[in-house]
C-alpha cells in the first residue's frame, strides 16, 4: 500500500479532492510554470536510502489501469492542464484544449508551437509504477497517481523523445540535456517515496550514481 496512504492515513478520497482543490487554485497555470520544484538532492538521497528493492513484475499490468486523463478544473483535463502550465503564450478554446503557444522540452531542449509535437510524460512511467508496487493498488488510486499534477510527476516534453523514452527508468534511459538531469532524479526519487513503489537493484544503483553529482 503506498506510504501516503499507510503511513499518513491519507484516504484515496482526501487525495483526490486534494488534488482538485490544488488545481482550483490555479485555475489558469501561469505559462512560465514548469515541473514542480523536486526534493534537495540531500533529501532525494534520503528518500532512496529508504526504499524497498525489488525486482519488478509485469504480470497482469495494463495502461487502462491508469485512467487518464480526468477534469482538473473547469473544462480542462490533466493533459490541457499541464500543456498550460508548461507552456508560453498558450491560447486554449472553449473546451480548454490549446490551440497555439510555445512549449520548451526540458529533456531534449527543443521547442515546439504546435501542441501536437508535445507530449505530457509521466516521469515515474506507469508501467514502471505497476511493476514496483502500484499492482497492488485500487483504480482509484491508480487514477490520481496518473493525474498527479502536485508532485513533479507531469512534464510536457517532445512527443518522440517521451516515447523513446517508454516505460523505461533511470538504469536505461535519463534525458539527453545533461542540465536537467539533477532535476529528473530528484523528482523521480521524490515521486517513488510519496507513492512508496520499490527500485530495482540496477535503478538503484543508477539513481545513487546520478544523485552523487548533484
Amino acid at each position: 500500500m503506498p506510504r501516503f496512504y499507510a503511513r499518513r492515513r491519507l484516504s484515496i478520497l482526501a487525495t483526490l479532492t486534494g488534488l482538485i482543490a490544488s488545481a482550483a487554485l490555479f485555475n489558469s497555470p501561469s505559462a512560465s510554470a514548469a515541473l514542480p520544484t523536486p526534493v534537495s538532492a540531500a533529501t532525494a538521497r534520503g528518500y532512496l536510502s529508504q526504499l524497498t528493492v525489488a525486482t519488478e513484475n509485469r504480470t497482469g499490468y495494463s495502461r487502462d489501469k491508469f485512467p487518464t486523463w480526468i477534469t482538473i478544473s473547469g473544462t480542462c483535463n490533466t493533459r490541457e492542464w499541464i500543456l498550460k502550465r508548461d507552456g508560453s503564450n498558450v491560447v486554449t478554446n472553449s473546451a480548454c484544449t490549446a490551440t497555439s503557444g510555445s512549449w520548451y522540452s526540458p529533456y531534449d531542449g527543443a521547442t515546439w508551437t504546435s501542441p501536437s509535437d508535445v507530449d505530457i510524460d509521466h516521469l515515474v512511467p506507469l508501467a514502471e509504477a505497476w511493476d514496483s508496487g502500484a499492482s497492488r493498488w485500487t483504480t482509484a488510486q491508480r487514477q490520481a497517481f496518473a493525474n498527479d499534477v502536485t508532485r513533479p510527476q507531469l512534464l510536457a516534453v517532445t512527443d518522440n523523445v517521451n516515447q523513446a523514452k517508454g516505460d523505461q527508468d533511470p538504469a536505461t534511459w535519463v534525458p539527453s540535456r545533461s542540465a536537467y538531469l539533477c532535476t529528473y532524479v530528484r523528482a523521480w526519487v521524490q515521486v517513488k517515496y510519496y507513492y512508496d513503489l520499490s527500485v530495482d537493484s540496477a535503478e538503484k544503483s543508477a539513481l545513487q550514481n546520478d544523485l552523487a553529482s548533484c
